[in-house]
This record gives structure tokens, C-alpha cells and sequence, in this order.
């Protein structure tokens, strides 16, 4: 066998088990979703993250990977395997959004705003960072550096979910005239589950953004990448926790392993670049924000149950920020410029096509629907029936 080809085997399955990792994150969304969510909108959710996973898939399949990168072609390893784990990214965006409207938001119009995603905004993002070079040497040819989508993926995901919000509005009684009502997770175990889901498929989601590990230099830059990316969430988590028990003298588990994503989204731009000391700094900030973020949305009174903002788009922002601060050879101004172009024109389409689907598809359930439950008026089918239904 030719080394050459020997290489290209080890590529494509090294790709092949990152796209593994990386599907493993689909169920992580859909646990740590109907984990946090009440027991009345569980099968909601849940057919939401199914939906977003088939729908984006196949809008990106059929439209977007042409936007995104032109070519099918590789040379490396088999270009199946390169669509499809490209493929793999495009949903998770859109499950930041999801989540993020979750208990109030109709499954129709979502799964519209899905195609729409996966088919045009989202391959539009990665066009002018990771992909084609139709818009090379303009101004929208950022130059920014983002391993596995700190920016790309998260922060896309993030300011999708804050053009959301802003047209869905809040859940039924969430904010009162004495102020926040609490609505506690319903289920803690699935909450942790779909976060170690989550940070499992981080290892293949930025491990396998290395794109090779058929050389020993590869293979030691994959294994520095995924060790790089534990350590970050490894610090959120403790972060979190400690922040949580100075200003409380409790430990919140859900707020600790959104403290541990933080970390995660955050060390996700430059996982390959760092030294193994730096995302010890880049996860404590990272977890950090996210415990001062959840606290300052509610106070704008943007309503996000999963914590979705807090953890995608400001990690998001740091996390790219932080790769130009720690690391000499990227520039902290394409960092920024990235940041906002980025920002920018995905809370502006977004925006725009929320409020024409929801002109003729209503996003928001009426509060009778929110009452009685997202099961019973989307699905009709309970995920707890022998529960009583919290109001």
C-alpha cells in the first residue's frame, strides 16, 4: 500500500469517528434541553432537537455546503467524509436557538426558520471564514481565525437566538412586577447527562477540526487540541462553582455545567494554538462570564431557559477575542472584525426572516398553549403523563 494512500485511509476514519463525537452532541442538546425545561414541555423539545438535526441536515446538504465552501472536492481523505462532518456543525447553531426559546415556541415555524439557517445563513457565515473564496479579497474576507467555530458556530448560533427572543418575547409569567419568577430545572440527571454528552462531542468537534492525524505532528497537534479543550471546561466548572458558592453558599449543578460549556465554546477557537496553560485562563474566564451573563439577560428581560446567550454568545465573543489576545500570530483587530461582521449581518437576516415567518406562522403559543403544556398543543404526546403539569 502506497503511504499516500495509507494516509488518506487514517484521515478518513479519524474523520469518520470526529463526526461520531460530533452526532453524540445531538442528543447532549436534546437531555440538557429537557432537563431544563418543565415536565409539560419535554416532548416538545425533544422533537424540536430531532427536527433541527434532520431539517438543517438536509438544507445544508442539498443548499448550503455549495454556499459554504463551493467545491466538494478533496484530496486528503474522502470528500463523503469531509460533507458529512461538515454537516454534522450546521444543526448545532441552530439548537442554540432552540433552546434558547424553549417552553413558548411553535414547532412549525421553527423548523421553517431551520431551512433557512442551515441553507443560507449559516453556509453564509462559514463562506467568508472557513470556506469558498467567492468573497476573498473583499471586506467581508475576514481573515479571522476560528479552529471549530467559536464565532462561526456559536456566536451564529447566539445572535440567531437574540434576533429570536426579541420577536418571540418571554414565557407566560416569567417576568412580574416583583420581579423574576424561578422556574426550576425539571430534571437535574438529564441536565447532566446532556452536558457531558455535549463536552464528550467537543472532542471530536474541535479535535477533528485539526483534519489530520496521519502524521506523528498531526497526531500530537489532535491530542494537544482535545486536552486543551477539557482543561477549558474542566476551569469553567470550577469557576462556576466557586463564584456560585461566594455569592450564595450553594452549588448549582446546572449553573456549573454551563460554566463548564462556557468554558468549552470559549477554548474552542484556538484549542490547536494554545499551550496547555493558557486555556486554564481561557476557561476561568469563560465560566466566569457565564454566571455575571445568565443574571444580567434576565435583567434586560430576554428569557432564555436553557442559558443559551450566556454560554454560546458571550463565550463565543471571548472565545475569539481570547485567540488574538494569547496568541502573537493572529491579529486582535480580524478577531474583532470577524466579531462584528459576523454579528451583524446574523442578527440582521435573522431578524428579518423571524419576523416574516412569524407574520404568517405565529413563533409565540398563545398562553393557554404555555398553561397547558408544548406536548399536549404541538405533539399530543406527554413525555411525563403521570406527572401533574407545572403552571
Amino acid at each position: 500500500m502506497l503511504e499516500t494512500d495509507f494516509k488518506y485511509i487514517i484521515d478518513t476514519f479519524f474523520t469518520l469517528f470526529s463526526i461520531t463525537l460530533i452526532i453524540f452532541m445531538v442528543p447532549g442538546f436534546a437531555m440538557l434541553e429537557a432537563g431544563l425545561v418543565r415536565t409539560k414541555n419535554v416532548s416538545a423539545v425533544l422533537t424540536i432537537n430531532i427536527m433541527i438535526y434532520a431539517v438543517a441536515s438536509l438544507a445544508f446538504l442539498l443548499i448550503g455546503y455549495k454556499i459554504a465552501f463551493g467545491s466538494l472536492d478533496s484530496t486528503t481523505s474522502s470528500m463523503w467524509a469531509v460533507i458529512m462532518f461538515q454537516m454534522a456543525f450546521v444543526g448545532k447553531s441552530i439548537n442554540i436557538v432552540s433552546g434558547g426559546v424553549s417552553e413558548r415556541v411553535r414547532i412549525i415555524p421553527l423548523s421553517i426558520f431551520t431551512v433557512i439557517m442551515g441553507a443560507l445563513i449559516y453556509p453564509s457565515v462559514v463562506n467568508v471564514s472557513w470556506g469558498a473564496d467567492m468573497l476573498r479579497d473583499t471586506f467581508l474576507d475576514i481573515k479571522m481565525y476560528d479552529l471549530a467555530g467559536s464565532s462561526v458556530i456559536h456566536s451564529t448560533g447566539g445572535w440567531a437566538l437574540l434576533a429570536a427572543l426579541l420577536i418571540v418575547g418571554s414565557r407566560r409569567g416569567r417576568y412580574q412586577e416583583r420581579g423574576v419568577k424561578v422556574i426550576p430545572a425539571s430534571n437535574i440527571p438529564l441536565v447532566v447527562l446532556g452536558a457531558f454528552l455535549l463536552w464528550i462531542g467537543w472532542f471530536g468537534f474541535n479535535g477533528g477540526s485539526v483534519g489530520s492525524i496521519s502524521s506523528v505532528e498531526s497526531a500530537d497537534l489532535v491530542a494537544k487540541t482535545i486536552i486543551n479543550t477539557n482543561t477549558a471546561g474542566l476551569c469553567g466548572a470550577i469557576i462556576a462553582g466557586v463564584i456560585m458558592y461566594i455569592r450564595y453558599k450553594l452549588f448549582d449543578i446546572t449553573m456549573i455545567l454551563n460554566g463548564a460549556l462556557g468554558g468549552l465554546v470559549a477554548v474552542t477557537a484556538a484549542a490547536n494554538l494554545y499551550d496547555m496553560y493558557t486555556p486554564i485562563l481561557v476557561g476561568f474566564i469563560g465560566g466566569g462570564l457565564v454566571v455575571f451573563a445568565v443574571p444580567l439577560f434576565d435583567k434586560l428581560k430576554l428569557d432564555d431557559p436553557v442559558g443559551a446567550l450566556s454560554v454560546h454568545l458571550v463565550n463565543g465573543i471571548w472565545g475569539t477575542l481570547a485567540a488574538g489576545i494569547f496568541i502573537p500570530s493572529i491579529s486582535l483587530m480580524a478577531q474583532l472584525k470577524g466579531i462584528v461582521l459576523i454579528g451583524v449581518f446574523t442578527f440582521s437576516v435573522s431578524y428579518i426572516v423571524l419576523f416574516i415567518i412569524n407574520k404568517f406562522f405565529k413563533f409565540r403559543a398563545d398562553d393557554e398553549a404555555q398553561l397547558m403544556g408544548m406536548d399536549i398543543n404541538e405533539c399530543g404526546v406527554e413525555a411525563y403523563p403521570e406527572f401533574k403539569r407545572a403552571i
